[in-house]
């Protein structure tokens, strides 16, 4: 039997040797990269964005002490609802959050909320908008450059959107959104499979041909409007980033990629089949991980406002569509069919940590989870409010990360009442007499653990030091 040693770990490797105590070295081959094993615990992170909020019935209501999204309890003392409990297993590694949300998205509606989860710009609730990086191409900014991808951007919809409507949770330094990837084979091709021969003679026309659009451009520039001007930068500037992937795409053009077998993937499944699509999403960001690929991930779980392949992941637990769950929380059992649809979420996502938890760290010390930082969440709470930001963050122990708790800030709010109940619009325009703190502390401390050096994030500039 062939043996796929990219697949391997060093503790199966070990394993396999009939139980000779042996002090092996690190091998190259099972990251794939040769240069990886030189890097000891190397850092990873990634972010998934679930949209539409989650169930928040009030106290005297009679689902909620089994279907209300946050925990009871606070701090280490808590109990996870039915909501998160396939989490149970797992509650060392996760932290909960309450109390948390971006002050400049408090007064808009939650439809409008996934373009700024991981940048904290102030995007609005209507027309034109500016954005801002966001957190994880900060992060792949740093790290990139030691990986065949910078980042992979993926989403269950595809693409960009539309402003305020995203399908991308990314955007880059000039805070336009980066398109994601839906496409299982093609997000495999992607990672596994190589180039064809002509590559590189392409690459090099591609790069002869940005350099002559930019020598035409800088003519041009001078006989042009200001407002011209600005629209010609923006131009400008996307041809530096294709420049810069072309650079990338020419000094990799000769390592090999890592190898791995695919029999346990359907490359070809769509979110109609809405378990099996998960698994293959998460299966694909666990390998690219584990061979070093890259080491920063987003994963726009669908977008806001019911439209697009996403709104059939309900279907995973016998629901028709996903958004109309947030709406139908005054119907019976509502609170109980939206808290299942988290479950699922909770489940899957959970099956993904004990993977990486279980592997251990090629090179380094402990396992993949606990080098790699991963937040879970949404911009919205209860009925498109976008306010207390439910929120899971996980690994990274060996970055100085604490868990095992659920951490509530702010004031007012500490039983999360005031952020309950809501079944209508007029909640997120209604008046918010309780204090919250900045999503971006969380950012800026997960930023400073992850090594990035920088004064401030998304508006912030203090961290969370109980993280």
């Amino acid at each position: 039997m062939k043996v796929n040693l990219a697949t391997l770990d060093r503790r199966k490797f070990l394993r396999g040797l009939g139980g000779f105590a042996l002090a092996l070295p690190v091998f190259e081959t099972f990251s794939g990269l040769a240069h990886a094993a030189k890097q000891k615990n190397k850092k990873r992170f990634a972010a998934f964005y679930m949209p539409d909020g989650v169930p928040m019935p009030l106290k005297e209501d009679p689902s909620y002490q089994d279907w209300s999204w946050f925990p009871h309890g606070r701090g280490k003392d808590f109990t996870f609802t039915k909501c998160l409990d396939p989490l149970e297993p797992l509650r060392d590694e996760v932290t909960v959050f309450g109390g948390l949300s971006h002050p400049a998205a408090r007064s808009v509606h939650g439809h409008s909320n996934a373009d700024q989860f991981l940048t904290g710009a102030d995007t609005g609730d209507y027309g034109d908008y500016d954005n801002s990086i966001s957190l994880d191409q900060l992060f792949a900014a740093k790290e990139g450059v030691h990986t065949r991808l910078s980042s992979m951007v993926l989403s269950t919809d595809g693409g960009t959107g539309s402003p305020r409507g995203t399908h991308t949770i990314s955007f880059n330094e000039q805070g336009r959104p980066i398109p994601a990837e839906h496409k299982p084979k093609h997000i495999f091709d992607m990672l596994f499979v190589k180039s064809s021969k002509d590559a590189a003679r392409r690459l090099a026309m591609s790069k002869s041909a940005l350099d002559d659009l930019v020598a035409d451009a800088r003519s041009l520039k001078r006989s042009l409007s200001k407002h011209d001007q600005e629209t010609l930068q923006e131009y400008l500037d996307s041809v530096r980033d294709t420049e810069i992937k072309i650079e990338k795409a020419k000094r990799w053009m000769d390592i090999p990629l890592p190898q791995v077998g695919v029999d346990h993937l359907t490359l070809d499944v769509t979110p109609e089949d809405p378990r099996v699509y998960m698994q293959t999403m998460y299966e694909l960001i666990y390998l690219a991980f584990k061979t070093d690929s890259t080491r920063t991930v987003t994963y726009q779980l669908g977008r806001e406002n019911g439209l697009g392949a996403s709104d059939y992941l309900a279907r995973a637990v016998g629901f028709n569509l996903t958004h109309q769950l947030s709406h139908k929380t005054k119907e019976p059992d509502g609170y109980k069919n939206f808290g299942t649809y988290c479950n699922f979420h909770s489940e899957e996502y959970g099956r993904f940590l004990t993977k990486l938890k279980e592997t251990p760290e090629v090179g380094g010390t402990g396992n993949m989870l606990d080098n790699t930082v991963l937040l879970f969440g949404s911009a919205s709470s209860a009925f498109h409010l976008s306010r207390n930001y439910p929120l899971i963050l996980a690994g990274g122990k060996n970055m100085g990360f604490k868990h095992g708790q659920y951490l509530k800030y702010g004031s007012g709010n500490e039983d999360n009442q005031a952020t309950s109940g809501i079944r209508t619009d007029v909640g997120w325009r209604g008046e918010m007499d309780f204090e919250e703190l900045p999503l971006s502390d969380l950012y800026l401390t997960m930023l400073h653990k992850l090594g990035v050096e920088t004064d401030s994030f998304g508006g912030s500039s203090h961290t969370l030091a109980e993280v």
